[in-house]
């Protein structure tokens, strides 16, 4: 897996905000962010459940950092390549999210964790607006 920050101020091809020509996406909940993930992969036909199921999870991490930790999702984003899908969540803080070594076990920090162990590439783009995390799982077709 592949993990880096930077500061591009926007990602190849998309809008930093996953805004699109009706303005910015609907998706504010975990809820409603799997629904579509849910929707774009059953249009690809036939998957590993565990690679769905590893891009769901990754998926409802990410905008329950974005609700807790930045402000609200204020983008929202999927893109299907040959042999992964990424998912970009856009949030309101400029704030990279924080990987937190611990000592004893306490409640809560575990959601970047696993989206680092199961992503193939992770990056996180600043932006004038907050930032936009690019989560990319594999996934076989």
């Amino acid at each position: 897996m592949n993990t880096r920050s930077d500061t591009r101020s926007r990602a190849p091809g998309a809008d930093p905000h996953g805004a699109g020509p009706d303005g910015p996406s609907p998706v504010r909940t975990p809820a409603q962010a799997r629904h579509v993930v849910r929707h774009a992969l059953a249009a690809l036909g036939t998957q590993r459940h565990s690679q769905a199921d590893d891009l769901l999870l990754v998926t409802s991490e990410l905008v329950t950092n974005a609700l807790r930790h930045g402000g609200g999702v204020t983008g929202f984003g999927l893109r299907v390549g040959p042999d992964r899908v990424t998912v970009s969540v856009a949030d309101a803080s400029s704030d990279s999210p924080l990987y937190e070594l611990r000592d004893e076990p306490r409640p809560g920090g575990y959601g970047w964790p696993i989206v680092l162990r199961l992503c193939r590439e992770v990056t996180v783009d600043a932006h004038a607006h907050g930032k936009t995390i690019h989560a990319t799982v594999a996934f076989d077709r």
